[in-house]
């Protein structure tokens, strides 16, 4: 009787190695659904920035000293600041897309046509199951403001991209 008294109670080797397997499968579970949350918050934070910069830039659309084109933000801006110093305040923090972009490269693209008076400004979404809400197939100044699918990848892994647009 002293010897079953004794003896301790415990988790064996094979019960421990089944609830760590029961552990990484619940894990992995997770993770997958929280990575559509993330491309989900990364296209809203993409839209709200667009939409933001894109009112400001769209008032009277800019034409580069290049001419008609896509220019990323970054370099675009810098030209504003430096042919219009009175602006710098607003430029102060450029927005860039917050899985592809750098400080020297936003991905954000800015767009106008020959004579300044149509552009637009768009980027790449993540999320495939965006509603597509414009009929135009590539980014077009002048095209509306909304959601497009092109026949080709952007950046970020999708044919589709936000534009806003005069």
């Amino acid at each position: 009787m002293n010897k079953n008294c004794s003896q301790k109670k415990a988790f064996t080797l094979v019960e421990m190695l089944i609830i760590i397997a029961i552990i990484g499968i619940l894990s992995s579970i997770i993770l997958v659904s929280i990575s559509g949350a993330r491309e989900k918050g990364r296209d809203a934070k993409r839209k709200a920035e667009i939409a933001q910069f894109g009112r400001f830039l769209t008032l009277s659309c800019y034409l580069p000293k290049d001419g008609e084109g896509e220019y990323d933000l970054v370099p675009l801006t810098e030209e504003i600041k430096n042919e219009n110093p009175q602006y710098s305040q607003y430029f102060s923090n450029i927005p860039k897309d917050p899985k592809t972009g750098t400080e020297s490269e936003s991905k954000y693209i800015y767009t106008v046509n020959a004579d300044g008076s149509k552009c637009a400004l768009y980027a790449n979404l993540e999320n495939e199951k965006e509603t597509v809400t414009l009929l135009i197939t590539v980014p077009t100044p002048g095209g509306g403001v909304g959601v497009l699918k092109t026949d080709t990848q952007g950046w970020n892994g999708t044919p589709l991209y936000f534009q806003y647009s005069n």
